[in-house]
Parts: structure tokens; sequence; C-alpha cells
């Protein structure tokens, strides 16, 4: 039969559509079994009009599998982002959350709309779907363990009462819910947080057709609430979904038996799971995706009521350090949307639990993948700082940010007014920035405060040395720290930059000194072999001229002479603090050193010469033991809430509404 005579069109670029509006059907599960018969014959007998035109190719989901199915367990699906929570209606129009129907289950979630005529998309969704709910029946190990959600996108149509009759169409057996919106405003964040794009179908006097084009998408979800696979037209298929199920129910089960316990993930703070790492050695502290457990602490508190090593931080008379202040900060922090194109936060280069930095990078990667030249530096107790960046150029966090928000490779916004304007027309900051700044809206001066009152509150100290030197406890660092105190203040004269007080320690002057770091990369005077991260675990050793054939040149940087323009300031940067050394690498204002280790060796050797050479920097002469000593002392420089603050990052809402 040919599909223009059911009133059915094919749309360019899709294969067997059959497309109607609302107005020419009486109910959408016939629309379903109409378009799968159509669409049945043309697959089978080729063109309709009895040519010897070649069949349309049918999905494989309408088939028998073309190719045996790799074996449940003998393949690996990688955690590819969280599951997002919404409200949806249920289908007797119950307000429910997502996260609450998914109940702990494993979850096959399809977005769906009930008069779709497009047979290779949500009624190919829903036959599937109809097919492993009578697998997963007959399998007793996965009955009670599966759930089936289809959730409608056209809300204005699909009434909880639609949903329910469409929902007899195809459940039969299992547990399969059918779900819609209360309104497409409120489905919006759910569809946006999933990656389901929809087009309103108009024609050519732009009336609207009734239909809806989308991208057929399904998602496997596991027990964590984590996306293990995503499902278009021409991968869905009963064998692969079944498999997928049992290989996350019981291959994951077997495999966290397994894992090694030096390489299992903490719930709380940083952790160190390799499962799905190229090398069980490579050392990282992010944690996997699931394993994050968000809970918000009282950032406040730290401000007037400093650990142990920290004096009071004063915030500025302008900007008092208010709860509304530091909670619209922290959202501004961790939204992408304050990049020009969506992709890039703060948070993303300081990432929180790599030590409000990022371990995996020597120099930080901006927006489309663009170079930084320099380390991002830790935000740990950068309220402190009299000096703001690698080369000092701010003073105050309230300006400060605005160099990254407007850096064409960092976050690449064009303006600040476009910026500012991008923020006031976000919805869900319109009250945030009323009720922290008694009504005014976003600007330079409210998104400045906003983000400095929040950094401000990343205050850590109370480590073993706080509690051993301030607090006098003998027992709070061993033995190899205490000795590694006496080089650090003695032999290896490092107090003389990083200042330890009577009272408290900052362990920075946050004064400028030339090591020769810069001098070398400038000069090209690193001729040592370079070890290049390709993989997680799997380093390669190049010669230094197959890695400047395979890049492009090093950028110029010459330190705060590019602020100054005094020559005298040539390769000179700011000392960092040594508070949470341990957890903040790689090291130097360009991460070229990777361990504390290495840069104990640097500076043993008296950095690099060259006429601008800090005085301070001269050869040590340090033993092997009293490297080590150094290092386990530079080790019990770790505060004590360190968790907290990495929970509560966790706790952050990342660009979409609480």
């Amino acid at each position: 039969m040919d599909a223009a005579a059911l009133g059915l069109r094919r749309t360019p670029g899709q294969s067997a559509v059959a497309r109607t509006g609302a107005r020419a059907v009486a109910a959408p599960a016939c629309v379903t079994a109409l378009v799968l018969a159509v669409v049945a014959g043309a697959y089978a007998h080729g063109g309709s009009d009895g040519s010897d035109h070649p069949a349309v190719v049918a999905p494989p989901g309408y088939a028998p599998a073309a190719f045996t199915a790799p074996p449940a367990g003998t393949y690996t699906l990688p955690v590819l982002g969280a599951a997002a929570d919404g409200t949806v209606l249920d289908e007797l129009g119950r307000t429910r959350r997502l996260h609450e129907l998914f109940d702990g289950r494993l979850v096959l979630l399809s977005f769906i709309y009930t008069h779709c005529a497009d047979a290779d998309g949500c009624p190919l969704a829903s036959y599937v779907l109809g097919q492993v709910q009578d697998r997963i029946a007959a399998l007793p190990e996965l009955r009670d363990r599966v759930r089936l959600l289809s959730l409608s996108f056209d809300p204005g149509r699909d009434t909880p009462a639609v949903m329910a009759a469409y929902a007899r169409a195809y459940r039969r057996a299992g547990d399969w819910q059918f779900l819609t919106g209360a309104s497409a405003r409120a489905l919006a964040p759910i569809l946006a947080a999933y990656g389901q794009s929809l087009v309103n179908d108009v024609g050519p006097d732009g009336a609207s057709l009734g239909s809806i084009s989308h991208i057929l998408r399904v998602f496997l979800i596991d027990d964590a609430r984590r996306i293990r696979n995503i499902y278009s037209t021409s991968f869905l298929h009963v064998d692969t979904l079944v498999n997928d199920v049992r290989t996350v129910l019981f291959a994951d089960t077997e495999a966290a038996r397994t894992v090694p316990e030096r390489s299992s993930a903490r719930v709380d703070g940083a952790g160190d799971d390799k499962r799905g790492y190229e090398q069980d050695s490579y050392r990282t502290r992010s944690q996997a995706l699931g394993h994050r457990r968000g809970r918000a602490a009282d950032l406040g508190a730290a401000l007037t009521r400093p650990p142990a090593g920290l004096p009071p931080l004063t915030a500025p008379d302008d900007n008092p350090p208010t709860a509304a202040r530091i909670a619209l900060g922290r959202r501004l922090f961790y939204d992408r949307r304050l990049s020009h194109n969506d992709t890039i936060s703060c948070a993303m280069c300081h990432i929180p639990e790599q030590g409000f930095t990022s371990n995996e990078l020597s120099t930080a990667i901006g927006i489309e993948g663009r170079s930084v030249r320099r380390n991002a530096p830790t935000l740990y107790n950068v309220g402190y700082r009299t000096r703001l960046f690698h080369d000092g150029r701010e003073r105050r966090l309230e300006q400060q940010i605005w160099g990254p928000l407007l850096a064409a490779n960092e976050m690449g916004n064009p303006a600040v007014g476009y910026l500012l304007d991008k923020i006031a027309a976000l919805a869900d900051y319109a009250e945030l920035f009323a009720a922290a700044f008694d009504g005014a809206g976003p600007s330079m001066a409210t998104v400045g405060a906003a983000i400095a009152s929040y950094e401000r509150t990343l205050v850590s100290g109370g480590s073993p040395f706080d509690r051993w030197y301030y607090g006098k406890d003998e027992a709070a660092m061993p033995a190899a720290a205490r000795r590694g105190y006496d080089v650090f203040t003695g032999k290896g004269g490092c107090s003389a930059c990083h200042l330890i007080g009577p009272d408290y320690a900052l362990f920075t002057d946050d004064d400028l000194h030339n090591t020769g770091i810069g001098y070398a990369r400038s000069m090209g005077a690193n001729t040592t072999d370079r070890r290049v991260l390709v993989a997680p675990g799997t380093w390669l050793t190049l010669d230094p001229q197959v890695v400047a054939a395979a890049t492009s040149p090093v950028p110029a940087d010459l330190g705060a002479y590019e602020i100054t323009l005094d020559p005298a300031d040539r390769w000179r940067y700011r000392t960092p603090s040594l508070r949470n050394v341990a957890l903040t690498a790689p090291y130097m204002h360009d991460g070229s050193i990777t361990t504390l280790r290495a840069v104990i060796e640097f500076y043993d050797r008296g950095g690099v010469a060259n006429e601008l050479l800090d005085p301070r920097i001269r050869a040590l002469g340090l033993t092997a033991q009293e490297k080590d000593d150094l290092v386990a002392f530079l080790e019990n420089l770790t505060g004590d809430n360190i968790d907290t603050l990495v929970a509560d990052a966790f706790a952050a809402p990342v660009g979409d509404r609480d």
C-alpha cells in the first residue's frame, strides 16, 4: 500500500517515517498499530509500487538479531554520567520524582509520545521494551530488579489518562510504568538533562502538523542512578538490552567483589576507584560519579571560627559574607552556562576532589579545548591571598573572576555585558541575586562578589602539623614528618618563603620569585626526555625534539614582567601556599613537576641558573633520608575538613533548578 494513500509522508533523511497529526486519528495505539503494519509490509516486500526497488532497511529491533550478542559479563559498560531527577506524573495523575520511581532498581527509560507515527521512533521503543518485559518476566533473577519507564514529552496531549490507555496496549507483564509531565515547562529540565531535543513540525504555511521530530534515545540506568548505555534506532534490540541488563546487574556485582581494597572508592571525600582504568597502578583522587554523595555544609562558619593553624578571615567591608551570597556564588561557580558555549564552569579547572585544581593536567584546558599556558592554582585558603594569579596581577577576589570569564582560551565570553545579559535571562537566578544583593540583579560587582564569597569559604586547616605545632600534641605528627619540619625550617631553607608564624601559618610570603622554571621553559633550556601521559596509567618517555615536532610551540611566559614591564620581574611568579599541597599536584606555575619528591629534588639542585635567579635558591645537598622526611612533612599539611568541602561541592546545583 502506498504511504501517501494513508495520509502519511516520508521525511528526507529518515527511513519509513509515517507522520500524522493528532486530528487524523482517534486513538494513539491505533496509530502505532497501523504504522507498524504498513512499515512491516514495506520492509518485507520492497517498493510499494510493485517495482524492484530495494526494500527499506528495517531497524534491527523489529527482526531477529543479525549477529550473536556477546555473553553477558564478557564486556563492561562504563559510567556515562549521572541520571537526572525531575518531577513527572504517573498514570493516576500523581506527582512523582524520577529518582523515587527508580527505586534502587535497574531502569530502562525511554522518551516517547503516543501520537508518534514514525515506525523507527517511539513505536520501535515501545515494541522493543515490550519484548524486554516478556524476556525479563521469564527470568526469575531479573524479574524484581528491573523497571521499565516510558516518559511522554508531549504532555499537552499525553495526559495521565492517555498514558494509561497507551500502557494497556503494551504492558503485559513485569514492571513498566508510563509517565507524562504536568506541562512542557515542567518537563524541560528533564529533557535538557538527558539531551532529548524536540522540534515541533510545521507545514509550509507555518501551521503545526501535530508531530514532533526527535531522535530516539533509550537509557540504561543502574541501581546507583548512573547512565550505563544510550540506545538509538540502530542499536535498540531486545538481545542487546537484556545482555546489557545482565552485565550491569551481575558482572558489576562480581567486579565489585573482586576489586582490591586499595582501589575501592570511598563514599565520602577523595577516592581512587580504578575500575575501567588501563592500569591499576594509575593513581587518581577523582571519584566515580556513582559514588559521589553531596552533603551541604555550613560554609560560612570557617570564616569566623577558622580551623587550627589559620587566622580569622576578614572579608572586605563592601562584600560581607552572608549566607545568601555564599549560596549564590557556589551556584555560579559550578554553572557551565557562565561560559560562552555552556560547556565550562569554574569547577572544571578547579575540581573539588582534585584539590580545587586539576591533577590530570599540567596546564588548564579552556573552552573548545583551547590551551591555557599555566597550571590551575588551588583555591584552598585563597581568601588569605594578597596576590592572585601566578603573576600576582590581581589583589581582590571580587575582581579576579572576570579574567577567566572573559579570556578567549578559558570561559570565552566576548564581553562583560554579554555575560551579564545571559545570567539575567536565566530564570533560576533572579530571586537569588535579589536576596543576596537587596534587590539588585547581575552586574560586574554582584557576580564578582558572589563568587568571591563562595571562594573565601574554602578554608582548610587543622592538619596534623597544626595539631602538633600549635596544639602541642606530640603524637599528632609522625617522627619522619617532625624530622622533615627540621629540614624545612633549617637546612632546606623552605620556610624563608613558605612562612610559619607563631600563631598561624599560611605557608607563603605572597611575594614573587624567580626559581628558574620560567626561564628554562622560555629559553628552551629543558633538554631532558619528556614523560607524556597518553591514557590513565600509561606514560611514554619521548625525546623533547619529538614532542616539539608534534605539538605547537610553548607560548612565551615572562611571569610578572608581563604585568609590570619591569625587566627585573622576568620569570617571577607568586609563592604558592603549601597547605594541602599533597592534594594539588602537578606543581609549579606551569605544572611541569608531577610529584613532591621531584619538587624537592629540583630545589636541591638549586633550581635553574639565570641572571635573575632568586638569591635564596641554591644547591642544598640534601640526603635521600632528608628528602623522604621533607615529603612526609608536606604530606602532613592536609586539612581535616577536605571531605566536608568536597561533599558540599557535590551537593551544589550544576546549571539547573533546585
